[in-house]
């Protein structure tokens, strides 16, 4: 359970990586980027803010900057969660955003990269994303999962994972507390047969890794710190 060196592992910059766009791929609208003829992907699952918040594109661009083909699929189809609209509910937004059809949505995802030639597939979620992708490593769909500040996801769900999987957690957080991050490890550690990390950063709140402001340095050099860890998982276990 040892945790990455920052950065250190990762692929090096290709020069055919660029700014991305947006594309129909697997059936979804999605932001595509990174140099279309790699054998290794990367699905990002974006939490309920959906697939075009800058700070997650921006992301994206820094996956593809590895060398990695990285996909951000619209798994609302335009219909993301909109909290100025006060009657809105969240609870009942998620009902009709379910992470179970996430999951659903993310397999002719995973066809359409298979046959574009990939043969590694790598999969980050933050928040809402995390339950899908925690489906994903369950149902051995993905050779790597990172997990970021997740939601909805269970000390089951961990038992039954079948695939390197990264948890990286804030130390602020309701939603999955440092209590639930540590039972996280604990079922990890029970699992010898699938490596497993688990880390919490100290000082921060959930959604750190893509809310956070670009004008706060703090925040910036925390997250910048997760998307290293996220990118070194992958560029140990997409190989």
């Amino acid at each position: 359970m040892s945790g990455p060196q920052c950065c250190e592992n990762a692929p090096k910059p290709s020069s055919s990586c660029g700014a991305g766009h947006v594309e129909e791929f697997g059936g979804l609208k999605s932001y595509v980027s990174g140099p279309s003829d790699s054998k290794l992907a990367v699905i990002l699952v974006s939490d309920i803010f959906g697939y075009e918040p800058p700070n997650l594109r921006k992301l994206a661009d820094k996956v593809a900057a590895a060398g990695f083909f990285v996909v951000v699929p619209d798994f609302f189809h335009g219909d993301p969660y909109a909290p100025e609209i006060a009657e809105r509910l969240l609870r009942g937004w998620i009902q009709d955003h379910g992470p179970d059809q996430g999951f659903e949505d993310t397999k002719p995802v995973i066809e359409a990269l298979k046959s574009k030639g990939v043969t590694k597939i790598g999969a980050a979620g933050f928040c809402w994303g995390a339950k899908v992708v925690v489906e994903l490593a369950k149902n051995a769909y993905i050779d790597a999962a990172v997990m970021l500040h997740p939601s909805f996801v269970t000390v089951d769900d961990i038992h039954g994972v079948k695939v390197p999987i990264s948890v990286l957690g804030a130390e602020i957080d309701q939603t999955s507390p440092p209590e639930l991050l540590k039972l996280f490890e604990v079922a990890l550690n029970a699992k010898p047969e699938v490596d497993g990390f688990v880390k919490i950063f100290p000082g921060v709140a959930h959604g750190w890794t893509v809310r956070y402001k670009d004008g706060d340095e703090v925040a910036v050099k925390c997250a910048e710190e997760a998307h290293c860890d996220m990118l070194d998982w992958f560029a140990k276990y997409l190989k």
